[in-house]
């Protein structure tokens, strides 16, 4: 049976560090770190998790500030906002919660944000830094992965690393992270996607599994070797008879994948929770301007 990557327990430890960390600045006379959220719209996931987001910067000793706009705002009124808070010295970090409405350009908003403040890891700026192994934001979910591995102390040298998903947001950097020169890194990655026959040749081969594909159950255990590693990045609310009349799925079918896998992330409880953490944690770093040290 599979030990359990446990990311609510980490995020717990994460955000308590992140918390004496806050308690000292305060002590110290200064501010609190101030992150900023912006929603468009009335999206139900999206408000659901900004006010995660105000809850969890409570929760540590942040300031945070949420700046609502309507579905039918225009693009340019979103950056104008956007340009206001890239040049206030009290913010020290910002999100633009996606998705946008349709009348908005996601590249262009990303680009308007001032990389030194983009805690979400998106811009180009930080991304190209990401690749080129430089410090930088790293985008949440794939920091929260890399911090899980890392103090679980999972060995992922030289190990065979296969990811499911090619998005922008977890796929794709987890790729070139997983093949840094760094701990967690130096894996031999394959990434695969919804035009990859045949995945389950590839997953069968894998040391370690990283899925965010968005599929309910779609990584079975016939598709994993004994003692695999298994990273569930998906979460799909999945419709039922219960009283909220649906529960959360993952991509990967635990009951089976536990079964064979060495050690697994559950979902709810595994990399949702590390998401937000991170989160936290670029903020800080923004706060202390150290993460354009090179």
């Amino acid at each position: 049976m599979a030990q359990i990557l446990d990311g609510l327990k980490v995020s717990k430890e994460i955000k308590e560090e992140i918390k004496n960390d806050v308690q000292k600045i305060l002590a110290s006379g200064k501010r609190a770190p101030h992150l900023v959220a912006i929603l468009v719209g009335n999206n139900g996931a999206s408000e659901t998790y900004v006010r995660s987001k105000i809850s969890d910067c409570a929760e540590v000793g942040f300031k945070s500030s949420l700046v609502r706009f309507s579905a039918t705002a225009s693009e340019a009124e979103l950056i104008e906002k956007i340009q206001e808070l890239n040049v206030d010295p009290e913010v020290d970090g910002f999100i633009v919660q996606l998705p946008l409405p349709k009348q908005m350009d996601q590249e262009k908003v990303i680009m308007a944000i001032n990389s030194h403040k983009d805690v979400d890891g998106f811009h180009p700026e930080n991304f190209g830094r990401m690749a080129l192994e430089m410090s930088t934001f790293l985008p949440a979910t794939p920091f929260g992965i890399l911090t899980l591995l890392e103090r679980y102390n999972i060995e992922t040298k030289g190990k065979n690393c296969v990811i499911i998903g090619r998005s922008k947001i977890v796929g794709r950097p987890m790729s070139i992270l997983m093949g840094r020169k760094d701990f967690p890194g130096n894996a031999t990655v394959t990434v695969t996607h919804s035009y990859t026959p045949h995945i389950e040749e590839f997953t069968k081969n894998a040391d370690i599994v990283i899925t965010a594909l968005g599929d309910p159950l779609f990584l079975k255990a016939d598709m994993i070797k004994e003692g695999a590693v298994i990273v569930d990045v998906g979460i799909t609310r999945v419709e039922d008879d219960s009283k909220k009349g649906y529960h959360l799925e993952g991509d990967v079918d635990f009951e089976s994948c536990a079964q064979k896998a060495s050690w697994i992330t559950p979902v709810p409880g595994g990399v949702g929770p590390m998401t937000r953490a991170m989160l936290l944690k670029n903020t800080i770093l923004a706060y202390k301007h150290s993460i354009y040290k090179d």
